[in-house]
């Protein structure tokens, strides 16, 4: 916890990053219909004016977030990093070409796709149908990430969580921040703040994401609601 203190001591040369999905805004059956909480949404308001840098990491595109997340004071890296990779956008029509090939519902992102399976009836018949995706993918030269009932299918850059937190770290030279995420993509961010003068990862709990997580955190919260007592204390 002392990091924690350490941070919350000088907000003026301190990163506040957030994931959004299961963090900010609850796991929901249609991702569309996500959102952050009203309460959430005035503390994380609160802090935009009291820290350097607040920013929603995610694997939403980041307008899909600001949405979401309703807070416009705030920065939005969206799609895993990959809007900060100007590599990536070669690669946007043929992954929107493959997804239009292939026989499942896929959610289309101006950079990538992603196949959910949360609503599925069996899910791990699901699964097992997107592994036939995944193998297809990977043979077009695609990378592919699985997530909490999530199969996506990304550029061949490297671009992820971290190195979005490493660019807007750099971007503001900063040296101390906060990581909360909930899921595998988020071990990208943790591992963004190895090295800095003080660094805080906080992992959202549930029985969907990887052990590892919870492994890596200095503090380990029980679902996304708890999030905004966190927020409160920040």
């Amino acid at each position: 916890m002392a990091s924690l203190i350490d941070l919350i001591a000088e907000p003026a040369r301190s990163a506040l990053f957030f994931d959004v999905d299961g963090v900010l805004a609850p796991i929901v059956e249609r991702p569309d219909d996500a959102r952050v909480p009203d309460e959430a949404r005035a503390e994380l308001s609160r802090l935009a004016a009291r820290y350097a840098l607040v920013a929603c990491v995610t694997g939403r595109p980041s307008a899909d977030a600001r949405d979401v997340v309703g807070v416009p004071e705030l920065v939005y890296a969206g799609e895993h990093g990959l809007e900060l990779d100007p590599d990536a956008a070669g690669w946007a029509d043929r992954i929107h070409a493959f997804a239009a090939g292939t026989d499942a519902e896929v959610e289309r992102k101006p950079l990538s796709v992603a196949y959910h399976y949360r609503s599925a009836a069996d899910a791990d018949g699901a699964r097992s149908a997107l592994a036939e995706v995944e193998r297809a993918a990977a043979a077009e030269g695609f990378r592919t990430r699985w997530g909490r009932m999530v199969l996506e299918v990304l550029p061949p850059v490297d671009a992820t969580k971290g190195t979005a937190v490493r660019h807007l770290l750099a971007a503001h030279g900063l040296e101390r921040a906060l990581y909360a995420g909930d899921d595998t993509t988020d071990l990208d961010g943790f591992a963004a703040l190895d090295g800095l003068e003080v660094a805080v990862r906080v992992a959202v709990d549930s029985s969907e994401g990887p052990a590892e997580l919870r492994e890596r955190a200095d503090i380990v919260l029980p679902s996304a609601g708890a999030v905004l007592y966190l927020l409160r204390e920040l």
